[in-house]
């Protein structure tokens, strides 16, 4: 199995037959140049699915409700918050909320909790588990916040974790927000993720084009015996 970095929290899975995007904020590429997702991902053969974790502009682009014009078999998973504040249409996809369960056979999806807006995906696809985070860390700004805030907000991610892992233990890949913008203690929630589970490869994500600081998450998961995959650029592929 293959992964491709699009942008920001943006991620394809690719298998033989199938393909998964997942949160697809911005392309690879911006016009007039061709991305891999106008490119590659929706020409590429077999099934297509697109999902998306909450309804944040950063997560969820209502571009992607276009595809289905050259690619009338797409099948979009959304959290039920996007349909919520109306930005799309009750047929328009399946949306499901935390503690429910979607699958056809090929690809399933399990919600679990967010500490922002929607959920975060437990995936199955071809005997990998994979996890991508959406909006789920420990969201604190330890400068900025007062004591009371930041014990509020490590309590509300350590109880995400519990939920997770009545679970599961283990997962081969998770795709978990690295985001510099939180100031000394962005590497936290990372942290304390990869403390708690076995994961088999980790790819950061949510840092925007601060590549340096999101791959210096690779010597902490290296101690812990986790693969790191360090992004240099939009569209760079890894595998799983």
């Amino acid at each position: 199995m293959k992964g491709i970095y699009i942008y920001h929290s943006g991620f394809a899975l690719l298998d033989e037959g199938v393909t998964v995007i997942i949160d697809y904020y911005k392309d690879s590429a911006n016009p007039p140049l061709t991305g891999v997702v106008h490119g590659e991902l929706l020409g590429r053969p077999g099934k297509l699915y697109v999902l998306a974790s909450h309804v944040h502009a950063d997560h969820f682009n209502p571009e992607v409700l276009t595809w289905k014009h050259s690619r009338p078999d797409i099948q979009y998973i959304f959290s039920k918050d996007i349909l919520e504040v109306g930005h799309v249409g009750l047929w328009d996809a399946c949306y499901i909320e935390k503690g429910n369960v979607w699958t056809d056979g090929i690809l399933e999806i399990e919600a679990f909790g967010s500490t922002d807006a929607g959920i975060s995906f437990l995936l199955r696809l071809r005997g990998k588990t994979v996890f991508h985070a959406g909006d789920l860390n420990n969201w604190h700004w330890k400068e900025e916040s007062t004591g009371e805030e930041v014990r509020e907000a490590e309590s509300a991610y350590l109880a995400e974790l519990d939920t997770l892992a009545r679970r599961t233990d283990s997962m081969d890949l998770v795709m978990f927000p690295v985001d510099p913008r939180l100031g000394e203690d962005y590497m936290l929630g990372a942290k304390q993720f990869i403390d708690r589970f076995r994961v088999g490869t980790f790819v950061p994500m949510h840092f925007d084009d601060v590549y340096d600081k999101a791959n210096a998450f690779r010597e902490y998961a290296g101690e812990r015996g986790v693969r790191f995959v360090s992004l240099e650029y939009k569209g760079e592929d890894f595998m799983i």
